[in-house]
Formats: C-alpha cells, structure tokens, sequence
C-alpha cells in the first residue's frame, strides 16, 4: 500500500472512531437512557469531546518528535476539524436544547455568566482555524501567516480549559486532569522551543 492511500485510509479509521460517541449518544438518546437530564448530559460530554479532540490535536507534534514519526503530522488536522465538529455540536446544543434560540436569553447569558462569554470566545477563535483548515486557504494566507494564525489553537484549549471549569461546581476531577495534560502539552512547546532558539543562536555564535 501507498503511502497516501495508506494516510488516507488511516485518517478513515480516525473519522469513523471520532465519530462513534455521537452515534453512541444519538442511541441512548432514542432509548432514552441520557439520564435525569438528558439535556446537561449532551451539552456536557459535547463540552468534554471538544477539549479531548483539542488534547489529541496538540499531541500530534510532541507524539512525532518524540517517537520520530513526522507522518504523523498528517492526521492533525482532521483531529482539529472534529475539535470543531463537537464544538459545534456542544454550542448547539446550548442554543437549541437550553435556550431555545431565544436570543434575549442567550444574550443575558453571555452577560451574566463568565463561563458562558469565554465559551463563545473559544467558538469564534476555532472559527477561522477551521474555514482556513483546507490546503487552499494555507497558500492563500502563506505557510508562515497560516501558522501564526493556528497558533489560537492554544489560546482556544486554556480557554476551553477555563470555561469548563468554571461551568462545573464541586466536582473539579474532569478539569485538573485536562488541566495536567494541557500544562504537559504546552510545557512541552515551550521549553523544546526554547531550546532549539539557543541552538540556533550558539550556530550564530560560532559562524561569527
């Protein structure tokens, strides 16, 4: 097998899986089986699914560079693209299921609830990353703004981060554990950028 059909059909494999909690959720659904209040079970594991797919999105480059496995960064964005997808899906259900579409509600939401207003915030900054996901709109914006842009991506997950933090009240669990993989995750960034800055600048030094 190619190595292109071979992605191809990985990346499948990737579609297929990050779509089975929604079928499973659509399931339970129909037999009824989300709970007291199927409502805050939907736009809670939607919220969750977000963050994870967020996770898996920003292992891909510490997971290939630390396994030397470069293809690997072949499957970051269709991760992204179903970050985007269960946020979708979780806004959505907000808006439908909790406020009706009711936009004085939503509105006074937003104004009264922090959690609420980040949670849009984090919508809107994925927004973009999205619509410039596919390969015209990178030689469109050029490889270098493309990534400056892509760059929210971590912005968006400290936020999502918070946001569901603070949407929770006692039970912080689910949120110090995404807390702990996002400061590994992030930490890891910072300090391997760090590093080879200062490769970069003893080769200066020594060309000198």
């Amino acid at each position: 097998m190619s190595t292109d059909r071979k992605t191809g059909f990985n990346k499948l494999l990737i579609a297929v899986n990050s779509l089975i909690p929604v079928v499973m959720m659509c399931w339970d659904a129909y037999q009824h089986k989300l709970g007291a209040n199927p409502v805050e079970f939907i736009i809670h594991t939607t919220g969750i699914l977000t963050l994870i797919f967020l996770m898996l999105t920003l292992s891909i480059t510490p997971l290939r560079k630390t396994i030397n496995r470069p293809i690997l960064i072949r499957y970051r964005r269709i991760l992204g693209l179903f970050a985007f997808f269960y946020a979708c899906l979780h806004l959505f259900s907000y808006l439908w299921f909790d406020k009706s579409f009711q936009l004085s509600k939503i509105l006074a939401d937003i104004a009264n609830r922090q959690f609420i207003a980040i949670g849009m915030i984090c919508f809107l900054l994925l927004l973009p990353l999205a619509i410039t996901s596919t390969n015209s709109m990178v030689k469109r914006l050029g490889g270098q703004r493309w990534v400056k842009l892509h760059k929210l991506v971590y912005y968006i997950s400290i936020g999502g981060l918070i946001h569901y933090w603070l949407s929770v009240k006692a039970d912080t669990d689910g949120p110090t554990i995404f807390g702990i993989v996002l400061i590994i995750l992030l930490g890891y960034r910072y300090f391997t950028t760090r590093l080879e800055q200062s490769s970069v600048n003893s080769i200066k030094i020594s060309n000198k």
